[in-house]
C-alpha cells in the first residue's frame, strides 16, 4: 500500500533519549505506518520528502501555554508551531475559561486580559470543560490539553474574598472538578500568587488533588513564592502531592531573584528526595532569564480581594495607596514574591490602553525617571489607566540556575508564553528552537537526544499519553524536521515576534502545518481528552 508521505533520509532521534539513527519513516491516516532502517523496505508514496542532513523526531510538547484564547481566535498559531510545537497545554496558573458561568466570565476576562487579550465580538459559547474541548475541536493548528484552573473553581464556589471556603464550598468545588476530569481535563493547575486562588489553605488544595489523583491527573501549581520564599514553596507543593496521593508537575520550575542565586541544587535536591519518598514529580523550565506576567500581579494578595473593582478602587484611596507602596518598595509583597521591587526590572510588554503604547519596551524605572516621578506612582497610575491588562517581563533570572534545572532527569520544555501584546516575551516565538540552538549546539549544556526527550518522550510519558511524543510504528505523526545545524530562535526582546530558521517540516496527525519553513493552512489539531486508561485525540 502506498503511503500517504514518505520522509526519506532521515536522522531519526525517536524521543527516548537513545541516539540518532538513519532510517524512512512513512505516514498514512495521521499515523507512523513504517520506520525502516533499510532502503528495500521503503513502500512507495503519494509525497516524498528528502531529509537528508536533518532530524527528524516527534513533536515537541509545550507544557505550559497561555494561548487559552488566541488559540481559537487565531487558529493558525504560527508561533507554536513554526517552533515545532505539535501539542500544548491550557488551563495554566489556576485561571481560564473552563469551567464558568457569567459572572465568573466577566471577572476572568478583565483579569486575564493581559494573559489572552480581549477580542472583540469574541463567541464564548461554552460553559464547561467539555464545552471548550469541544470548541477546540473545530480545527487548530496543534493538539491542546487543558488544566481545570483551581482558581477558576474558587471564583465561581467563595468568590473573590480572601477567606477559607466552608467544607460545604469545598464540596462544590470538588464535584466541579470532577466533572472537569471526566469530560477529559488532564489534570488542575494553581496559580497561588494569583487572586482568587492564593486564598486557598492546603487542606483545601489537598481536597482537591486527592480528586485528581482518583481520575489519574496531576497537579501543576504555580506555587506561592519564586522568590525569597521559593524553596519553602516548592516543599509546600510536595507535601500536598504526598498527603494527596497525587502526581506533581513543577511548573516553570525557576529560581529566580537575588536570593535565589546559585540555590538550584538544593532545589534539585529537595526534588529528588520526594522522589526517592515516593512522589511522582517532574517540572517544567523555559531558557530564557527574564519572567513574564501581569503589572498587577506584583501587588500585596490582600489589595486584591474581592476582585478587580475593589482593587482599583483601593489604588484611588491614598493611604492604601501609600500603605502597597511601602510594601512593594520597602517590605517586599507577596505578589513579588517577597522581595522588593526593583522598578529597574520591570519593563512593559503589552498594554491595551492606546494612549499607554509608548511605554512599551520601556521599565518603570525610565518612566519615572523620564517624568521626574516615584517609580510607584507610575506603577499605581498604569494599573488605572489600563485597567489592570499590562503585561511585563521582568528581568530577575539567573543563568547558572536555568541551566542546572533543565539537566534534571525530570525537566520538561514547558514556553509559559504569553501571546498578545506589542513585544511579548520572545519565548512565544523562540523557546523550543532556543534549546536545540544555545543550549546544545552553543553551550553544550544538554546532548541533542537528550534534549530531544526532554521536549517530547519524557512529557508524553507525564501526560499518560498513548502513542504519542515518539517516533515508533502505529504512534500519531506528530512529527518535526529540522536542520541541528541551522535551527535558530530569531525572537529577541525588540522584536519578539520573529520565526525560527532551520524548522523545515512539522507534522500534525500526519498533516504538513509547516512545509518548507512556511505556514500551510491546515489545522488538524484537535483536543487530546483524558480518559480511563490515558490521554489521546478523540
Amino acid at each position: 500500500m502506498r503511503a500517504d508521505l514518505l520522509i526519506r533520509n532521515a536522522s531519526v532521534i525517536d524521543g527516548t533519549g537513545a541516539a540518532a539513527y538513519d532510517a524512512h519513516v512513512a505516514v498514512t491516516g495521521g499515523r507512523i505506518t513504517g520506520v525502516h532502517r533499510t532502503a528495500g523496505d521503503v513502500p512507495s508514496a503519494h509525497r516524498t520528502i528528502d531529509a537528508a542532513g536533518r532530524v527528524l523526531c516527534p513533536g515537541f510538547i509545550d507544557m505550559h501555554a497561555h494561548s487559552d484564547l488566541q488559540i481559537l481566535v487565531s487558529p493558525e498559531h504560527t508561533s507554536k508551531v513554526s517552533q515545532g510545537v505539535t501539542l500544548e497545554i491550557l488551563g495554566q496558573d489556576g485561571l481560564s475559561f473552563a469551567p464558568c458561568d457569567d459572572a465568573s466570565r466577566t471577572v476572568l476576562r478583565r483579569q486575564v486580559a493581559g494573559w489572552n487579550g480581549e477580542p472583540d465580538d469574541f463567541d464564548f459559547d461554552w460553559d464547561s470543560v467539555a464545552g471548550y474541548l469541544d470548541r477546540l475541536d473545530r480545527g487548530i493548528a496543534c493538539h491542546a490539553g487543558y488544566l481545570v484552573p483551581q482558581g477558576t473553581l474558587r471564583l465561581m464556589v467563595v468568590g473573590t474574598d480572601d477567606r477559607r471556603a466552608s467544607p460545604a464550598e469545598i464540596d462544590l468545588m470538588v464535584g466541579l472538578l470532577a466533572d472537569g476530569l471526566t469530560q477529559g481535563a488532564l489534570g488542575m493547575s494553581s496559580g497561588l500568587t494569583y487572586p482568587p486562588g492564593m486564598f486557598a489553605d492546603n487542606e483545601e488544595l489537598v481536597r482537591l488533588c486527592r480528586t485528581v489523583a482518583q481520575h489519574h491527573g496531576y497537579y501543576s501549581p504555580h506555587h506561592r513564592s519564586y522568590g525569597a520564599g521559593a524553596i519553602a514553596a516548592y516543599d509546600e507543593m510536595i507535601d500536598v502531592a504526598r498527603r494527596s496521593g497525587c502526581d506533581l508537575h513543577l511548573t516553570h520550575a525557576v529560581m529566580n531573584f537575588a536570593p535565589n542565586r546559585g540555590r538550584a541544587d538544593e532545589l534539585l535536591a529537595h526534588i529528588d528526595a520526594a522522589i526517592e519518598d515516593g512522589v511522582n514529580v517532574t517540572l517544567d523550565t523555559y531558557p530564557y532569564l527574564p519572567g513574564s506576567t501581569t503589572l498587577s500581579a506584583l501587588q500585596p494578595s490582600w489589595s486584591q480581594s474581592a476582585g478587580p473593582d475593589a482593587f482599583l478602587a483601593r489604588l484611588d484611596d491614598p493611604d492604601l495607596r501609600a500603605q502597597i507602596a511601602h510594601e512593594l518598595t520597602q517590605v517586599g509583597t507577596d505578589g513579588c514574591h517577597g522581595c522588593v521591587t526593583e522598578w529597574s526590572t520591570i519593563q512593559i510588554s503589552g498594554v491595551r490602553n492606546p494612549s499607554l503604547a509608548s511605554y512599551v519596551g520601556r521599565t518603570i524605572e525610565d518612566i519615572a525617571t523620564e517624568q521626574r516621578r516615584p517609580g510607584a506612582d507610575v506603577f499605581f497610575d498604569v494599573l488605572g489607566e489600563d485597567q489592570l491588562a499590562t503585561t511585563i517581563l521582568q528581568h530577575v533570572g539567573h543563568e547558572e540556575n536555568v541551566q542546572t534545572i533543565m539537566q534534571h532527569r525530570t525537566h520538561c520544555g514547558g514556553s509559559d508564553s504569553i501571546l498578545v501584546g506589542d513585544r511579548p516575551h520572545p519565548r512565544a516565538w523562540g523557546t523550543f528552537p532556543r534549546y536545540l540552538a544555545r543550549y546544545v549546539r552553543e553551550l553544550g549544556v544538554l546532548d541533542l537526544a537528550d534534549c530531544v526527550h526532554h521536549l517530547t518522550g519524557r512529557p508524553a510519558r507525564r501526560l499518560r499519553l498513548t502513542e504519542r511524543g515518539l517516533v515508533r510504528e502505529g504512534y500519531a505523526a506528530d512529527l518535526v524536521v529540522f536542520d541541528p545545524e541551522t535551527v535558530q530562535d530569531t525572537a529577541t526582546f525588540e522584536e519578539p515576534k520573529q520565526q525560527a530558521t532551520g524548522i523545515d517540516w512539522v507534522l500534525v496527525a500526519g498533516e504538513p502545518v509547516i512545509d518548507g519553513g512556511q505556514r500551510t493552512d491546515a489545522l488538524p489539531g484537535r483536543a487530546i481528552r483524558r480518559n480511563s486508561t490515558g490521554a489521546d485525540v478523540r
